[in-house]
């Protein structure tokens, strides 16, 4: 008998609770605290915790792409980086079955003072990589980075655009069944833009599931077949891509 089975992928949240500790609000640069005092400002000291996101369900299933929209502050870029394991909870539960791969925070883990070369094997390992893989994908990367020789100078060297180009050619090399993508549709300058945007539409339509974080409205009703709309924390709407966006676009009408 073969017990050999598919596996299902997908994303469970179940009354997820998610806090932001006030402390992030409340610290204060040293040019702050001066000017502050200028103005004979109290400090507040007991600012609560801020409530990112509340008794929080969603459950996504292979095959879905889901466009998370929302105003800047409604939980959009939270609630990714808690699915990708980086923000942690603090009560409720999130299953996933599928690797996962998220595509924000491209330039984590750089190493300012190594090479480009270096910092290809250490962002790949960090990725999830193994080394020889990373080395089998390197002279692709640089290429489609278009560094050439300057893949052996210290990235503390590069122009914005060149680590740019870098970053995101690393982190598009390594692939998972579920990608979580925060606004990197539009990496790089108007030349790489076009090869990007490509490449990431291929690696999209490749992903058993997608969740994707755009505020190009465009782009999520093209590459969507299902969006949730976020207002402070909260699920607001769920559904097709058309009416959701109808109705995030007339609430900011």
């Amino acid at each position: 008998m073969d017990l050999v089975k598919d596996m299902d992928y997908y994303i469970k949240m179940k009354d997820v609770n998610l806090y932001y500790p006030s402390t992030l609000y409340n610290a204060m640069t040293l040019k702050q605290e001066i000017f502050s005092r200028m103005r004979f400002e109290k400090r507040k000291e007991n600012l609560e915790d801020v409530h990112a996101l509340k008794n929080f369900n969603l459950e996504i299933h292979e095959g879905e792409r889901v466009g998370i929209i929302g105003h800047n502050g409604a939980g959009k870029s939270t609630l990714l980086r808690a699915l990708a394991g980086v923000y942690p909870i603090k009560s409720g539960s999130i299953e996933m079955s599928g690797e996962v791969r998220s595509m924000f925070d491209l330039t984590l883990g750089f190493d300012m003072d190594s090479t480009g070369r270096d910092n290809i094997m250490n962002r790949g390992l960090m990725l999830g990589s193994t080394p020889s893989e990373v080395r089998s994908k390197e002279q692709e990367i640089i290429d489609f980075a278009e560094l050439g020789e300057f893949i052996d100078y210290p990235i503390k060297a590069y122009s914005s655009g060149m680590l740019v180009r870098l970053a995101f050619a690393i982190s598009t090399s390594v692939r998972g069944e579920i990608m979580l993508v925060d606004e990197v549709l539009s990496a790089g300058d108007a030349n790489f833009q076009k090869k990007a945007r490509e490449r990431m539409l291929n690696i999209m339509e490749q992903a058993k599931i997608l969740v994707l974080v755009l505020h190009d409205m465009n782009t999520i009703q093209a590459v969507c077949n299902r969006v949730v709309l976020l207002q402070k924390g909260e699920i607001v709407a769920d559904g097709a891509p058309d009416e959701i966006v109808d109705q995030y676009l007339g609430k900011n009408g």
